[in-house]
């Protein structure tokens, strides 16, 4: 008897009930919609997107000190966690130079403020300080400082991820000193709160179509599509440089690794969707946490590299503040000499160390440019005001993919990534298993595994 397929209305509705790829899509465009349409209910829904935010924030900092802790325990040896932290800043420091040196070339070549001709007296000022809530950037020696817990407690309430990492480096330290026979109920106490921790993210990560809906029905109703008319070249040439970084980061990553980028972007389609749509990186950490420890990623690095970047690895910032720093110059009339131009990169490189967590930081980082060149007014930052939040889109894939990337290289820098995984789950072959996922869950759309491949899918440690 021939086996009837289902009808197309049948495969709609199991791709809107399995697969949180079709979800968020389909909320990202009814937000759209409903902010375009209906301006006063979209940011009536905003909370829906906050909430979901608070709530994955809530469960980042347990769970990156539970995977770098139990990372150490089971590496066996503090000295390869050293070489992927010196590793991964190394790769960290080059990619942002490269990211920075690229918006400053775009930004010369096409530049998007030329004819703009902005009296910076007109310009209100004070909507910056609004902004950035009077805040300034740390030093550099205040960063390093504050990266530094006085409290253990208050590095978690606080949410501080280099905190945290460092107390987990002494934590999974102090149990490497100790062996395993002394406090021998630490370790599985740490993995057992681990496996709790992504339980609760997969409960989380149901609400995931709700926060993009409510997010993308905000931006689109608040800001409605007015900028892209008036900073259509500032914000084409941000793009079009983001895509070309990218480009070349996944060439790279294909010399350096053999892993393909495209195939990653696939991989990790859901999340990719969902941070866009919530104009944040850290809603999806949990969940890269886990897809790149199942495509062949040791957890060492996937626990020391992924969260280091979000703080020291900003690539999709540093090509905004690179072409914006010289688009608000060619507004107001000022050209930046060579010199003036390398003294950019050497402040970007230093204040967008310190972004990670601070409101309105790319503000802040443009007013300590400006003020370091001393020929740009501070107050031509509010230039961006009305294009900044559109500009997350951009920042936010950039940075996460250049997070990404840099997990794989300094794996396969420190032999930690295992090849002939990686390849399998890109390749579709071992399907992704969220660990912990809650019972009665359908597994997420990733094409047709085999059923030998799932029960291989396992955490991939």
């Amino acid at each position: 008897m021939p086996k009837v397929s289902p009808s197309l209305a049948r495969r709609v509705a199991r791709s809107l009930r399995t697969s949180m790829f079709v979800q968020v899509l389909c909320a990202l465009v009814a937000g759209i919609v409903v902010g375009g349409v209906w301006p006063d209910v979209g940011s009536a829904v905003q909370p829906l997107g906050d909430g979901f935010i608070r709530l994955i924030k809530a469960v980042i900092a347990p769970l990156v000190f539970c995977v770098v802790v139990t990372g150490i325990a089971k590496a066996g040896d503090l000295k390869s966690f050293g070489r992927i932290g010196l590793k991964a800043l190394i790769w960290f420091e080059v990619a942002t130079t490269v990211a920075l040196v690229i918006g400053l070339v775009a930004g010369n070549l096409v530049r998007p403020g030329s004819g703009m001709n902005v009296d910076p007296a007109s310009l209100d000022a004070s909507a910056v300080d609004e902004k950035t809530g009077g805040g300034e950037l740390p030093s550099t020696s205040e960063f390093l400082l504050h990266s530094l817990p006085d409290s253990a407690v208050g590095a978690f309430a606080e949410n501080s991820l280099l905190q945290v990492l460092v107390l987990a480096c002494l934590v999974g330290a102090a149990l490497l000193h100790l062996g395993h026979t002394k406090v021998p109920a630490i370790l599985p106490a740490v993995d057992q709160a681990q496996e709790v921790i992504f339980a609760i993210v997969g409960f989380i990560m149901k609400l995931a179509p709700l926060a993009v809906f409510g997010a993308t029905a905000h931006l689109v109703g608040e800001y409605g599509l007015g900028a892209l008319s008036t900073y259509g070249k500032l914000i084409g040439v941000c793009y079009a440089v983001a895509l070309l970084f990218l480009l070349l980061l996944g060439a790279a990553l294909k010399m350096f690794t053999g892993v393909s980028l495209w195939k990653f972007v696939r991989y990790t389609r859901e999340e990719l969707v969902l941070a866009l749509g919530t104009g944040s990186s850290e809603t999806v950490m949990p969940r890269m946490m886990q897809k790149l420890r199942q495509a062949g990623c040791r957890d060492d690095s996937v626990g020391l590299v992924l969260p280091t970047g979000y703080s020291f690895n900003l690539d999709g910032a540093s090509i905004y503040l690179s072409i914006a720093t010289l688009f608000i110059a060619q507004a107001v009339g000022v050209d930046l000499t060579l010199g003036q131009q390398v003294t950019v990169v050497l402040v970007l490189m230093l204040t967008s160390k310190g972004m990670a967590g601070v409101p309105g930081s790319a503000f802040l980082a443009l007013s300590a440019t400006a003020s370091a060149l001393g020929v740009i007014p501070a107050g031509a930052v509010a230039l961006l005001l009305g294009v900044d939040r559109i500009m997350d889109t951009m920042r936010v894939a950039t940075n996460l993919l250049g997070n990404c990337v840099a997990v794989f290289a300094v794996s396969k820098w420190e032999r930690a990534l295992d090849h002939d995984r990686a390849r399998k789950v890109l390749d579709g072959e071992i399907a992704f298993v969220p660990e912990q996922e809650p019972p009665g869950t359908a597994a997420p759309d990733r094409g047709e595994a085999p059923a030998s491949s799932a029960a291989e899918a396992g955490p991939g440690r």
